[in-house]
C-alpha cells in the first residue's frame, strides 16, 4: 500500500512541477528589447545653435537687395511722421478728397483748388518720407509732379504769349520729357542709397 499511495503521490507531484516549471519559463521569457527610435532632424539645425544660425540665415535672405527690388511694398517699419500718433497727412487727404468732390458738383473753382492742394500735400507728405527713408519708392509720382507744374506754367506763358492750337500741347511737352526723366533718375538713385542704408540697418538688429 505504501508503493502504490507513493506513486500514486508522485505522480501528481512530477506533473505539477513540469507546468509550474513551463508557467515560469513563460513568466520569465526575457520580451525583445524595443529597437530605439532615433529622431530625425534636418542637417544644420542640431544643437543649441542650429536655430539661431537658421534664424539668422532666413533674415539674412530676406533683407536683401534683389528681393527688396521686387518687393512692391516696404522694406522694415514704416517711417513715423513727426507728428505721430495724430494721421494728419491722412486726414488732409481726405478732408480733400471731400472737398474737391463737393467743389466739383457746385461748381466752386476755389473750394475744388483749395481740395486738391490739400490732398497734393497730403500725398506729398508720406510719399517723401518713405522715399527719403528707403521704405517704399515713389520716384516716379515725385517726378511727374514738378513735370505737371511746368507743363501748367508753360503752357500758360505760350498762351499769354498768343500761341493757341497745337502749339499749346506738343511745345510743353518738348521740356516734359526731359524735366521728368532727369528727376527721376535722381529720385531713383537717391531711394536706392537710402535702401541700402535701411537693410544694412536691418541686417545688424
Amino acid at each position: 500500500m505504501s508503493k502504490r499511495n507513493a506513486g500514486r503521490r508522485g505522480r501528481p507531484r512530477k506533473r505539477r512541477s513540469a507546468a509550474t516549471a513551463a508557467s515560469g519559463a513563460t513568466e520569465t521569457a526575457p520580451e525583445p528589447a524595443a529597437a530605439p527610435i532615433a529622431a530625425s532632424r534636418p542637417r544644420g539645425t542640431g544643437g543649441p545653435g542650429g536655430g539661431r544660425a537658421g534664424r539668422g540665415a532666413r533674415d539674412a535672405s530676406i533683407a536683401t537687395p534683389d528681393r527688396a527690388r521686387r518687393d512692391p511694398g516696404g522694406v522694415g517699419e514704416r517711417p513715423q511722421a513727426p507728428w505721430h500718433p495724430w494721421p494728419f497727412s491722412e486726414l488732409l487727404i481726405f478732408v480733400g478728397a471731400i472737398g474737391s468732390l463737393v467743389g466739383f458738383a457746385t461748381g466752386a473753382t476755389a473750394t475744388l483748388f483749395a481740395s486738391l492742394g490739400a490732398v497734393l500735400l497730403g500725398t506729398l507728405e508720406f510719399t517723401i518720407r518713405e522715399q527719403r527713408t528707403g521704405y517704399r519708392s515713389h520716384a516716379a509720382l515725385l517726378s511727374a509732379v514738378p513735370t505737371a507744374l511746368l507743363h501748367g506754367g508753360v503752357a500758360l506763358g505760350l498762351y499769354a504769349l498768343g500761341a493757341r492750337g497745337a502749339v499749346l500741347v506738343i511745345a510743353p511737352l518738348v521740356a516734359d520729357v526731359p524735366v521728368f526723366w532727369l528727376l527721376y533718375r535722381y529720385l531713383r538713385a537717391q531711394f536706392e542709397d537710402a535702401r541700402r542704408e535701411r537693410l544694412f540697418e536691418l541686417r545688424r538688429r
